[in-house]
């Protein structure tokens, strides 16, 4: 056993093992673990966190079930924990979480807020170790090994130290998974929340993971799951009885991977930030729309608002994706690659432009997005060459534009395309 548990409120170690509270604070939150000083990979993971970036903004909201989301046809990106008593859940139709909780206070979406909130986690982070590997916009990995000197204490209590610092400055609340890697660490950080800390050891991940669902292991989705309960494999302790050969019948050449997770072993490393794989932005529709016409307008506001992430991020994108979605929900994907990098709107859209129009067969679309792929560094983008000059006056264009709306907002100067309003 560690010496003493520590209070993650105050950091005070308790002067006896057997403390139930903090002899300082009176908190019950004392963090003990037989393991707790010899673990390093965490996994960190904000809590809620669209929805907490929204009432830290607006305290009124605090007790208020929210939900962050579409409009009736989207789904909930992100509910608070008071929605999700009431059984409103992340990517459930909004009109099913309205159901749920008619009261829910609903807000739109703001990227851009969010991305500034996970960037300020992320550099608090950094301090902490150099080892960050980002998950999505509000989680990471961290391998905190070697860094008891720098910081003066082991990784769990710099992490404890850590998640105070993000709800001081920060304004939002964190929960940690602590482990020996990072299979085990992304699960003990949904114990708990908000506001978790839970460690995982060595000794005890066999018999831990023995009881839990085959579906926490990452790589085994709906189809595999049901292709193991007709085999009567419904627990990870079943999963270890059943012979390699046929693991891989079941789960291909996946299952040896799978088998070791089953046993509490992963050795992948905890890799520094990754390159940005693409940028996109999408919108789902009010009511479905057929019409070319109806549908051209709304992919030039999103291929402004991707235009402006790229230009944020010094990218710039060398194949386009236009994605569909149609009433019964079947997507319908089409790209164009081997274009000239560029960040700028007008390229973005004239390709997605094309492809739109040849989709467009009658059929009832919900949602549309634009992406751009094959990233590469702004500074190789939209620079025009003797057979093609009108992209340096494009460019040129799209800086002033960009400088008015940094100016007086985005609305301040609009393409007459983007007011044209649908057809109903």
């Amino acid at each position: 056993m560690s010496e003493a548990p520590f209070c993650r409120d105050c950091l005070t170690f308790a002067a006896s093992s057997l403390a139930e509270r903090c002899s300082v604070c009176g908190s019950p939150r004392l963090l003990r673990h037989k393991e707790r000083d010899t673990l390093a990979i965490a996994h960190v993971d904000c809590d809620a966190f669209f929805a907490a970036v929204e009432k830290r903004d607006d305290p009124s909201l605090a007790d208020k079930p929210v939900i962050v989301g579409g409009g009736k046809r989207g789904v909930v990106s992100t509910c608070c924990y008071v929605a999700r008593t009431y059984g409103v859940r992340s990517a459930m139709p909004m009109f099913k979480a309205l159901e749920a909780c008619p009261h829910s206070v609903v807000i739109k979406p703001n990227i851009d807020k969010y991305r500034i909130a996970g960037r300020e986690v992320r550099q608090l982070m950094l301090e902490l170790t150099p080892l960050v590997e980002p998950v999505s916009i509000d989680e990471a990995f961290l391998d905190l090994t070697g860094t008891e000197r720098l910081h003066h204490g082991s990784p769990a209590l710099t992490l404890a130290k850590f998640a105070r610092k993000v709800e001081d400055e920060i304004g939002i609340t964190i929960s940690v998974g602590l482990s020996y890697n990072k299979f085990l660490a992304k699960i003990a950080s949904d114990f708990q929340k908000p506001r978790g800390f839970s460690i995982i050891g060595r000794a005890e991940a066999p018999a831990f993971l023995a009881d839990k669902p085959v579906s926490i292991i990452p790589g085994i989705g709906a189809s595999a799951q049901t292709r193991l309960a007709k085999a009567g494999v419904t627990l990870i302790g079943h999963l270890r009885d059943v012979p390699l050969k046929a693991l891989f019948e079941a789960l291909g050449r996946d299952a040896q991977r799978l088998s070791r997770l089953a046993w509490g072993e992963d050795s992948r490393r905890v890799t520094p930030e990754r390159e940005t794989k693409s940028v996109s932005a999408e919108t789902t529709f009010d009511t479905d729309l057929r019409s070319f016409e109806d549908l051209e307008p709304i992919l030039w506001r999103l291929s402004e608002k991707v235009s402006r992430r790229l230009k944020a991020a010094d990218l710039a994108g060398r194949s386009i994706t236009l994605k569909l979605k149609d009433s019964e929900f079947r997507i319908l994907t089409r790209s164009r690659s081997g274009l000239p990098p560029t960040q700028l709107a007008a390229r973005l859209f004239d390709p997605a432009r094309q492809m739109l129009k040849a989709a467009c067969d009658g059929t009832a679309f919900r949602l549309i997005g634009i992406g751009a792929s094959d990233l590469c560094d702004a500074a190789e983008a939209d620079k025009g060459d003797l057979a093609d000059q009108s992209v340096v006056r494009q460019a040129h264009m799209e800086a002033a534009i960009d400088k008015i709306r940094d100016k007086f907002g985005l609305d301040a100067l609009q393409k007459g395309l983007a007011l044209r309003k649908p057809q109903r």
